[in-house]
């Protein structure tokens, strides 16, 4: 227990917890009070949930956490399986505040697809900068809404029913969890060459 204590503190989980309790009460204000433009506000503020859960998982310890036993990828995993079931929660409770358009199994997919952009986005290019790849989404998804494109991938355009799209959203959230879980995974491409070329300048 100590050590579970210690993983939520350095990755900052109560406040990312009020932080999405906050997001649920912006979306219960959304739906008493905007009725035009709900549904785009509403995954503006489903994304920025998601954007929180990959946020948290920023590791002060960087690279050198990943020597430090094999307990760690499990705590990494049920951090973010946690913080995603909460986003959930604090966004449908928010939702009991007004009709959305999606319902509660569009809320759920669309929750779930954007946390696994966050996760995955993080493990690319750091948890902090997590949001950019969400933001990309969210902008691509209402594209799609208002053009009428129909691919699965960009589920928060199709229909609540539409099995497809709630198999995407859940591919990509395996996905997403299963990079946290292995931690900060940066392509090589994605390295400066400095860092590459630092052995040759020291030999």
């Amino acid at each position: 227990m100590r050590l579970v204590r210690l993983f939520a503190a350095s990755r900052r989980m109560p406040a990312a917890v009020l932080t999405l309790a906050g997001c649920g009460v912006a979306l219960s204000l959304v739906l008493r009070w905007t009725a035009g433009v709900t549904p785009a506000l509403a995954l503006v503020l489903v994304g920025a949930a998601a954007a929180v859960v990959g946020a948290a998982m920023q590791s002060p310890f960087d690279e050198s956490e990943r020597a430090t036993g094999p307990r760690l990828p499990l705590l990494r995993l049920a951090g973010a399986l946690g913080l995603t079931a909460a986003a959930y929660a604090a966004l449908a409770a928010g939702a009991t505040a007004g009709h959305l358009t999606s319902g509660a199994g569009g809320l759920l997919r669309d929750t779930v697809g954007l946390v696994g952009v966050a996760l995955f986005a993080g493990g690319l290019a750091g948890a902090n900068r997590s949001w950019t790849g969400v933001l990309a989404y969210v902008f691509l998804a209402l594209a799609a809404a208002d053009n009428g494109w129909t691919t699965p991938w960009l589920w928060p355009a199709r229909p609540p029913s539409d099995t497809a799209a709630a198999l995407c959203a859940t591919a990509v959230f395996l996905v997403g969890a299963g990079v946290a879980t292995v931690g900060t995974v940066h392509p090589r491409w994605m390295k400066p060459v400095v860092l590459r070329a630092a052995p040759r300048l020291g030999g």
